[in-house]
């Protein structure tokens, strides 16, 4: 079974987060992009990503710091 795709924006919205949010969790490594449009360079992401996200979500609510919750996925 595939999985869907979706852009920043979406995974943003599922997971109400900001843009910003995202893509700096990008920029640590906290979540990963599944893959790139070759033609408009837009990163991918699928649904293990809005889990992930959903995840950190949790562990921040729970205090923890970013770097923890790194160690923790």
């Amino acid at each position: 079974m595939t999985s869907k795709l979706y852009l920043i924006k979406d995974i943003a919205r599922f997971s109400g987060l900001s843009i910003y949010t995202v893509k700096y969790y990008l920029k640590l490594g906290l979540i990963k992009e599944t893959g790139r449009s070759p033609e408009t360079n837009f990163r991918y992401f699928d649904d293990s990503t809005i889990q992930r996200l959903n995840r950190i979500r949790n562990y921040r609510k729970e205090k923890k710091s970013l770097r923890k919750i790194k160690d923790l996925l």
